[in-house]
């Protein structure tokens, strides 16, 4: 039996004042996805001559809006978005119907109202398959980090025992060094007494 469901989009995240690129995205998202689900837009889409030319609107009025809230000049918003500073004022201002639209979003999203509902039907085969598969890939891949996390441990013994294995060797070799100059100490003492016993003799 199949049951519609709705997913809504999360905006609290959203900042209002973009500071850095992935803010301005940010923003910049919300207010295309916010606006593009009110139900004037909705309406306005469903002429499919005109589609195209919303949605391009929209998405430069987003952007534009996003980019002036991060408190960008409109001179560097109109190079970065590829329009005249003349366009972008007009976004900004609200004094073109795109602008106005993005504008009303940017309020809801800063008064906490927007709210996007996207529906979907749950319950479906192909939905449940896909949820399916994607549940065994997380087992897999769960029982594989699991596999590697317990192969780091093996190594990380290994390395340890490595370690002490080479600490040991170093000490041994610091006793051997010591024996060897002790062994040239003697040796050159001997020597010493050869030479005094062959003045002697």
């Amino acid at each position: 039996m199949y049951a519609l469901s709705e997913f809504v989009i999360d905006f609290s995240d959203v900042p209002l004042n973009p500071f850095g690129t992935r803010d301005e995205q940010k923003l910049e998202a919300a207010l295309i996805v916010g606006t593009l689900y009110s139900p004037e837009v909705v309406e306005l889409l469903k002429d499919p001559v005109e589609r195209t030319t919303w949605i391009d609107s929209l998405a430069v009025a987003a952007a534009a809006y996003a980019k002036y809230k991060a408190g960008k000049p409109v001179s560097k918003i109109a190079e970065e978005v590829g329009r005249s500073e003349h366009t972008i004022r007009a976004h900004i201002q609200g004094k073109t119907k795109a602008g106005k639209l993005i504008i009303s979003t940017y309020e809801k999203l800063k008064a906490g109202t927007l709210r996007v509902a996207v529906p979907f039907v749950s319950g479906a085969p192909q939905v449940e398959a896909k949820t399916s598969e994607l549940e065994r890939k997380v087992q897999e891949l769960t029982r594989e980090k699991e596999s590697l996390l317990a192969k780091v441990s093996e190594l990380e013994k290994e390395v340890e025992n490595l370690r002490r294995q080479l600490e040991a060797c170093r000490e041994e070799s610091g006793k051997l060094s010591r024996v060897v100059e002790a062994v040239k100490s003697r040796l050159q003492a001997l020597e010493e007494i050869k030479q005094l016993l062959s003045e002697l003799a």
